[in-house]
């Protein structure tokens, strides 16, 4: 029974204590070694309870999670601190070297981009890497700077491709020579927001650019719908989805065109020659017979003539035929079908008592619903295009029982944990009272009765052997025949209170004594009346 009740003791302290503790709610998280030591030794010299869990989570009272945040930023300590341009502030210039000036700048860089980057109501928190690359002597191409971004989004909310687009257009226009293609963004959960280093002829990222612009156009017709409808049945009673099936395939096509009608002389050269030749010959040819003796008697004097005559012309004609060259390339893509399905909620007119109630829309408005639908996407029949206005009556999600919006009106999750851990130790609690203490404290006055018997009679049986012993004729006590008349006598100088201590502490002692001689018997003995007082 005493270690049950120290086991009891220890129990109801520890649910006390669990009971009483402040409710810890998240301080920091995801902080480094020389952050959490920081922050420890400010909360501690503060007195402030804290708690460290997973080595990199702080833990503080709820009531005092924002005026501790307060203070630590005030102090210019905290998780997640970012250095900006005020690196520079203390820096002293002596002693430093060219690469620490460059690699302060670097880090005041990506601080002051990440500054601004968690500006966007979306975002939790980023961090930036630049990558900067020297240029080389006596290098023709240089390398191009790049950089990454990590960004941590707040709850389930996630960024679309235009706020995706103006992240990175923000980080090229702060950084000197950097493109926007070569800045890469990922979020928290590994997802690729924003490719790098992007290859236009890489089938993945023009497939992923063609998944993109279906997505915007799906996105772009169905706000422009339900824009158009809501104006006519009122905001929150329309919904429509749009499916448009797009052709993404690239055409590049080269056409050269000639026209023979459409020929054009370009040049004409003319060329006109006449030549006239006559020769003459009056000498004596050279013959045998001027070489004889007397050569010049047999000689006869003669001479030769020779005309000639020439003309020529010559015309070259240019001409040029005219020529059109076609370079068509088709990238955006081309919709081929577009699936239209709208939903519209009917009217809820009120009776006379009040009493709102659901009623159809006729017919005809449905279809000048449908014939706007068709004018604002586009609609073609030959492409096989389809839209589906449909009246359905919408579920009131504004409804809400009122037990329920007291019973949780102003109460968070970590309220109804706390709620649920109070309950349970609580019904812990009463099941120990029930099932432990109460049946202890049962026993224990049950047998309270039979002892206080046992004693009494132990008392009397004492008593009784005290007094024969007194009267006993061997023992100095009086004879029988005094014995009567000095009754008073005896009662008067006999004690009886101390004959009775007397007595018990003899007995106390003999039964010691046997119990030390024989302790098994004596186990069994006073198991034996445990057993019958059960």
């Amino acid at each position: 029974m005493a270690a049950v009740g120290v086991g009891l003791i220890g129990f109801f302290i520890f649910i006390t204590t669990r009971l009483t503790a402040p409710q810890m709610e998240l301080l920091y998280g995801g902080l480094q070694g020389d952050e959490t030591q920081k922050i420890t030794s400010q909360l501690s010299s503060t007195g402030t309870p804290f708690e460290i869990r997973n080595g990199n989570q702080i833990f503080a009272p709820s009531e005092m999670v924002g005026q501790l945040r307060l203070s630590m930023a005030g102090q210019g300590i905290g998780g997640g601190q970012i250095v900006g341009y005020e690196i520079f502030d203390n820096a002293s210039s002596l002693g430093t070297t060219n690469f620490i000036q460059n690699v302060n700048l670097l880090r005041a860089l990506e601080g002051e981009l990440s500054r601004t980057i968690k500006t966007i109501s979306s975002v939790s928190s980023a961090r930036v890497h630049l990558v900067m690359p020297k240029r080389q002597l006596f290098a023709r191409q240089t390398q191009e700077p790049s950089a990454t971004i990590m960004l941590k989004m707040s709850g389930g909310s996630r960024l679309g491709g235009e706020q995706v687009s103006a992240i990175q257009y923000l980080v090229a226009a702060a950084v000197p020579g950097l493109n926007p293609n070569r800045i890469s963004i990922i979020d928290s959960k590994g997802s690729l927001l924003a490719r790098g280093f992007e290859d236009t002829n890489d089938p993945g990222a023009q497939a992923a650019k063609g998944v993109e612009r279906q997505r915007a156009l799906q996105a772009r017709l169905r706000g422009t719908i339900q824009q158009l409808i809501e104006n006519i049945v009122g905001f929150g009673k329309v919904r429509a989805e749009v499916t448009a099936d797009m052709d993404f395939d690239r055409i590049v096509t080269n056409e050269e065109l000639f026209d023979p009608d459409g020929q054009v002389v370009a040049s004409t050269q003319s060329v006109e020659q006449t030549a006239n030749n006559q020769e003459s010959d009056a000498a004596t040819p050279v013959s045998v017979a001027t070489n004889l003796p007397d050569a010049n008697l047999n000689s006869t004097t003669s001479g030769a003539s020779l005309n000639s005559n020439e003309n020529r012309t010559e015309e070259i004609v240019n001409y040029s035929n005219s020529k059109k060259v076609i370079n068509h390339i088709r990238e955006a893509g081309v919709i081929t079908r577009l699936s239209v399905a709208v939903l519209v909620d009917g009217t809820y007119p009120e009776d006379e008592n009040g009493n709102k109630s659901y009623q159809p829309r006729n017919e005809a408005e449905m279809e000048l619903m449908a014939t706007l639908v068709r004018s604002a996407i586009g609609f073609n029949a030959d492409r096989g295009d389809s839209v589906d206005v449909i009246n359905m009556q919408f579920v009131d999600l504004s409804v809400v029982d009122e037990e329920e919006l007291k019973l949780f009106f102003g109460l968070n999750k970590n309220d109804l944990l706390r709620m649920a851990e109070i309950l349970v130790l609580s019904i812990v609690a009463i099941l120990v009272i029930l099932l432990v203490v109460r049946p202890l404290v049962s026993r224990a006055f049950e047998a309270l009765p039979a002892a206080m018997a046992e004693g009494k009679m132990l008392a009397d049986q004492t008593s009784a052997a005290a007094a024969a012993a007194l009267t006993a004729p061997g023992a100095g006590g009086p004879s029988p025949s005094e014995a009567p008349g000095m009754d008073d006598q005896y009662e008067e100088l006999i004690d009886i209170d101390r004959v009775e201590g007397r007595v018990k502490a003899s007995s106390v002692k003999k039964v010691g004594e046997i119990v030390q001689k024989h302790p098994e018997e004596a186990l069994s003995i006073i198991r034996t009346w445990m057993y019958q007082e059960s």
